[in-house]
């Protein structure tokens, strides 16, 4: 659930992110920052420095989706997407979560080279099989473009929060036991963190709708 906290950390990181991102080399991408840490790499190549920047990327992960299928890195290799964490029971945020990822799904859902990842926060009551059910009732067709997963809680945190840079703990005094941001994380063809976007509030969805393309081109 989005608490005072959630917010506040949701505001830092957005703020931590404007101090660190960098700029894509590549014009097509270039109005896009890369977020997160970084850091250059020296080492000698013939006698000269080399310089190599290694930026913050989502780390491996493997989890099943609405059909019971194993979605990993190599999933979305190649491909943009955005990910975002929920629950199906969540009783505030999420399902306006919903309602926009779903313009976002109805925007892009031909476009190959895209894919959604909606990760559950609470797997033991969201099997893959209510997933299904979940994905179907909301109007999603099949898991070629939008994938709920489910798996290991504390994988699914630790992925949101070292990975992705988002909320998502247990906290009961949470509504749901559960304390998470409403964030839609942008990650480009590298696993890198190219945006994120207040889930919840419809002008942000907007301008992710808006630099998407500028990741498919």
């Amino acid at each position: 659930m989005k608490s005072n906290l959630a917010i506040i950390i949701f505001a830092l990181f957005t703020f931590q992110f404007s101090c660190t991102g960098t700029k894509d080399k590549d014009e097509n991408t270039a109005s896009l920052p890369i977020l997160g840490n970084w850091h250059v790499n020296e080492f000698e190549i013939e006698g000269k420095t080399v310089k190599d920047t290694v930026y913050h990327k989502i780390a491996d992960f493997s989890f099943i989706n609405q059909e019971g299928k194993e979605v990993n890195n190599s999933t979305v290799s190649g491909k943009i997407y955005v990910a975002d964490f929920f629950f199906t029971t969540c009783p505030t945020i999420c399902p306006i979560m919903k309602t926009q990822m779903l313009r976002v799904y109805d925007k892009f859902k031909d476009e190959p080279n895209f894919m959604i990842l909606s990760h559950t926060l609470d797997p033991e009551h969201d099997t893959p099989e209510l997933l299904k059910d979940y994905a179907s009732k909301i109007g999603v067709e099949d898991d070629i473009t939008w994938n709920f997963l489910s798996g290991d809680q504390e994988k699914i945190f630790e992925i949101g929060q070292t990975s992705y840079l988002t909320t998502a703990m247990s906290d009961k005094n949470e509504p749901g036991g559960i304390l998470h941001s409403g964030a839609f994380v942008l990650v480009d063809q590298d696993g890198r963190i190219r945006g994120v976007y207040d889930g919840t509030k419809e002008e942000h969805v907007n301008k992710l709708m808006k630099d998407i393309p500028k990741l498919l081109k």
